[in-house]
């Protein structure tokens, strides 16, 4: 998922009442039962074990950890998020030159790593076309996996997010497998399983380097047990064709992420199919992705557009529209800071300082949406208690 993103003074004391907050959330979800499919939609609290859909609504799902505070995707990042609170944490896959799966946002390295401070590796820079975008940097399929490891993780956006630069170098790039046994262990820690949400990125660009990600992938959720219908783990790709193709594979449940209405999924454009994600949001389209999914990842701008002014207008449909065909809907991804806010939800002059992210939040959780990806996993959670007592 994309999208960019300093934290505010406030960030101690909403730290302190995620604490407090995630222990009211956890003992209410020790009360659901039967009835939790009717309560669903009223945002009912779930107990986060078995189905996708027991998992509290609204779900917080921090958004390649808790990326508001630690460098994305690394194991801090991914493991502050989890002592937030977090009800599912997210992981995006890339793979190496050797077909290792791991954990970054983009297969360019450039802006993630400090690969740029590696002479050994000055002449692997190079231009690219991926999806129709030429980027120039350092890409990890020109990497072996061990090479990768050399690599130190930095803040994608330190202007925005300068505190979080005292963290560069601290954690190296992470593989999928890794991830995976760092759950397994919290979850026998924790007594609970460690639900992930897991992205794959570019699936059609590696398919045409003969990096496929999708059978590698499900060889990894079998053989750590998580490829069945109430597996604690999540699929998503922008790309439905690669939700399509994991759906033959493993029986873990699949979402399709959405973007612009006037975008087209690239497996699209590759194929030829003139379908763009405004047809994929009508019920006929909503129709299609739940034939092979269980879920959508709608921008936020597919739940409330915004007007020229970057203010918030009215709700679309698009909320019925999925509950009534089965599907969940995730959308992302709220952030804290003004840059990222609803001009309307925004507070001062300065574009990083934080908003009122709580009033952001709880406009987009009366639309009735099940989840939301946040960077700032303590910040969603407290919203998500506020909304569930109102």
């Amino acid at each position: 998922m994309t999208q960019r993103a300093q934290q505010g003074p406030g960030r101690r004391s909403l730290l302190g009442a995620a604490v407090l907050g995630t222990a009211t959330l956890a003992a209410a979800g020790t009360a659901a039962g039967p009835a939790y499919a009717a309560e669903r939609g009223r945002g009912g609290q779930g107990t986060g074990h078995g189905s996708y859909r027991d998992l509290p609504v609204p779900t917080v799902i921090g958004h390649r950890g808790a990326s508001g505070y630690r460098p994305e995707h690394t194991l801090g990042s991914y493991q502050l998020a989890l002592d937030m609170g977090a009800h599912i944490v997210e992981q995006d896959l890339v793979p190496t030159r050797d077909g290792h799966l791991v954990c970054r946002h983009e297969n360019d390295i450039t802006g993630t790593t400090d690969v740029a401070d590696h002479p050994e590796f000055a002449s692997r820079r190079t231009t690219k076309v991926i999806d129709g975008v030429s980027l120039a940097g350092w890409f990890t399929e020109d990497f072996t996996l061990a090479e990768l490891k050399t690599l130190r993780a930095t803040e994608r956006i330190p202007g925005n997010r300068q505190r979080n630069t005292v963290y560069d170098g601290r954690w190296e790039v992470p593989t999928f497998e890794e991830v995976l046994r760092w759950a397994e262990r919290e979850g026998r820690r924790r007594g609970a399983p460690v639900w992930l949400y897991v992205e794959t990125k570019h699936p059609s660009y590696f398919r045409k380097l003969g990096l496929g990600l999708e059978e590698p992938l499900a060889r990894l959720l079998r053989r750590h047990d998580r490829h069945r219908a109430n597996s604690p783990l999540l699929l998503q790709s922008f790309e439905p064709g690669s939700m399509r193709r994991l759906a033959k594979l493993v029986a873990t449940p699949r979402v399709v992420l959405l973007s612009g209405p006037t975008e087209r999924p690239w497996d699209f454009v590759e194929s030829g199919d003139p379908r763009t994600v405004a047809d994929l949001v009508t019920p006929a389209g909503l129709k299609w992705i739940a034939s092979f999914a269980q879920g959508i990842g709608p921008t936020l701008d597919l739940v409330i557009p915004k007007d020229a002014a970057g203010r918030l207008t009215e709700p679309t449909t698009l909320v019925a529209d999925a509950h009534a065909k089965g599907l969940v809907l995730h959308p992302y991804t709220l952030r804290n800071e003004n840059t990222f806010l609803p001009a309307d939800f925004r507070r001062g002059t300065d574009p990083n300082a934080y908003g009122d992210v709580f009033g952001a939040f709880q406009a987009y959780f009366a639309t009735g949406i099940d989840g939301i990806f946040s960077d700032n996993p303590d910040t969603a959670l407290l919203a998500a208690a506020d909304f569930r007592t109102r």
